[in-house]
């Protein structure tokens, strides 16, 4: 059986608890897209643990992760990540499989991606609103931009030192143009940095194999395989809000090209979406809210970025793009986490749709300028004014929020099956099939 777990709003939205959650029943967690701009928060018997890399699932012991082709690799995120589970007393020994077809982020991605960052928010940018997209600065843009140009370096490529250094040294010299010429930056050093990826190649090599291979032969012999991908569907290249979108396809669809899995393959797919919504970086958010309950939302909530710090944007609960989550990606059930959030609101809002120039669309806005114009139309539900935190079974749910659920349920027309009331693994209620 293959399960698949998306982020069905703009990412953050607590999927590496729920992938933890659901590995408890899984023999194998993958990972199908993004870099080490993802970030995923998990609190286990008070012990904080936060990944960019590497599956939820590697916090159990009998489950094997996999890290896809879809994945872009920053080798030293990767190392520091191994070492810190490893100092935790996690192994990573025969758990751990990479594909060798991953392609890795080299310094000049980073750099490429900062410097344009920097050059798109200049006060003197003629476009600065179009054009800074507000990017974590890991490179994960410029590394999927070689990939799609074919000039990108993978993990493969380290095997042959010879082309390994030919393929660096073309790129370093693009690299150092645009760097020197354009950006005004430092030139990079390609023998250092070929010496450098050389030696991440001896230590990575025991967890390098064909995970295409793996996976299917793993779902021949019945195992049960879960799918986790980062950020989130608003965020997908081809479905989000363009141009203010990561650079990969976090939507149902990345996961069979991300791993080499078969559409037919996946059985179930279980959108996660937060009891509020929130953003990072710029880009049209409707429901944001600039006021004391858009503040209230991010203190409760400790809304900032697990990858880079930054505070996350706040608003009430999108309905309406959630819907449009689920239509694209397929999404049978879902998980609505940071609930406990609300619990101090007189007051808790949905939005229901967008009204534009006084009429209501049908359909979510494709220009993000014209998704900056829309005004959300918002029904009013009544708070539960109750902590929620520690509650385990959904009739002990006060009435409210059961009836928050169950709104939430008939706006988006897919079933909440876990409802998480707390950061805690063990405060999360899952119903029962109906």
């Amino acid at each position: 059986m293959v399960s698949l777990i998306v982020g069905a709003q703009w990412g953050d939205e607590g999927k590496g608890k729920i992938v933890d959650l659901l590995s408890r029943d899984a023999d194998i967690v993958a990972r199908y897209q993004g870099g080490a701009n993802a970030g995923h928060t998990l609190v286990i018997d008070g012990t904080k643990y936060v990944l960019h890399l590497i599956p939820s699932g590697i916090l159990h012991s009998h489950v094997q992760c996999v890290i896809g082709n879809g994945v872009v690799i920053d080798p030293v995120a990767l190392m520091e990540e191994i070492s810190m589970l490893e100092q935790h007393g996690i192994s990573m020994h025969g758990r751990l499989f990479i594909s060798h077809r991953a392609h890795l982020i080299m310094p000049y991605h980073k750099l490429l991606d900062a410097a344009r960052e920097k050059a798109a928010s200049a006060k003197d940018a003629p476009t600065k609103r179009k054009h800074a997209i507000g990017t974590t600065g890991r490179g994960i843009g410029p590394a999927y931009i070689d990939k799609v140009s074919r000039t990108g370096i993978r993990i493969v490529d380290l095997l042959d030192r010879s082309r390994f250094i030919e393929k660096l040294r073309t790129n370093i010299r693009e690299a150092n143009m645009l760097l020197s010429q354009v950006y005004d930056g430092e030139e990079l050093d390609a023998d250092a940095i070929a010496d450098e990826y050389c030696q991440f190649d001896t230590r990575i090599d025991p967890y390098i194999t064909d995970t295409t291979l793996f996976l299917h032969e793993a779902r021949r012999a019945g195992k049960r395989i879960l799918l986790e991908g980062a950020q989130g569907a608003m965020l997908d290249v081809d479905h989000g809000t363009y141009p203010f979108v990561t650079s990969s396809n976090p939507t149902s669809g990345g996961a069979s090209t991300g791993l080499g899995l078969p559409p037919t393959a996946i059985s179930c797919i279980l959108g996660v979406v937060k009891a509020y919504s929130t953003r990072v970086g710029n880009g049209p958010f409707p429901t944001e809210l600039h006021d004391s309950i858009g503040e209230q939302l991010r203190s409760i909530g400790y809304e900032f970025g697990a990858t880079t710090g930054r505070p996350r944007r706040c608003g009430w609960l999108d309905a309406f793009a959630l819907r449009y989550s689920v239509i694209v990606n397929g999404i049978t059930e879902l998980a609505v986490t940071k609930i406990d959030v609300l619990d101090s609101f007189d007051e808790i809002k949905i939005c229901t749709g967008y009204r534009l120039n006084g009429k209501l669309q049908r359909t979510m806005p494709a220009d993000a300028e014209v998704l900056e114009r829309v005004e959300p139309v918002y029904e009013v539900l009544r708070g539960w004014k109750t902590p929620l935190a520690g509650i385990r079974r959904y009739e002990d749910l006060p009435q409210e929020a059961q009836i928050f659920i169950a709104r939430i349920e008939e706006l988006s027309e897919a079933r909440v099956r876990i409802i998480s009331t707390s950061p805690d693994r063990a405060d999360t209620i899952v119903r029962d099939g109906q």
